[in-house]
């Protein structure tokens, strides 16, 4: 069952309670933390998830993503992929609400693109 657009598992996620979330899905696009850029870009290509999109990132073994758009991402300067930006940042170099182990999210979503 998808439970995002970015492949995070709402099912396990401690926000879930503590804030009152209910994910972007249920909330379109803005889970309590308000507008997810993420989710944002996903609906607007009406995408269920990220892993129905061609821009999925794949894991390029550097963590050079810089925080230079409006929504606070750029592309990964280290292998300059034409990959979704938000997306690989959030999976893998998010400091503060990244992936452990980076790209557990991106991963989800080839899973659940692969059902």
């Amino acid at each position: 069952m998808v439970e995002s657009r970015c492949g995070l598992l709402c099912s396990e996620c401690d926000f879930r309670e503590s804030c009152g979330c209910g994910g972007c899905i249920e909330t379109n696009g803005h889970p309590f933390h308000g507008e997810c850029p993420v989710a944002k870009c996903c609906q607007d290509k009406g995408y269920t998830h990220c892993g129905e999109c061609p821009d999925i990132p794949e894991h390029c073994g550097v963590s050079d993503c810089k925080r230079v758009d409006e929504n606070g991402f750029h592309l990964c300067d280290g292998c300059g992929k034409t990959t979704c930006g938000k997306l690989h940042a959030y999976s893998y170099t998010d400091p503060e609400h990244g992936d452990n182990p980076p790209g557990a999210r991106v991963e989800q979503c080839k899973r659940w693109a692969n059902k």
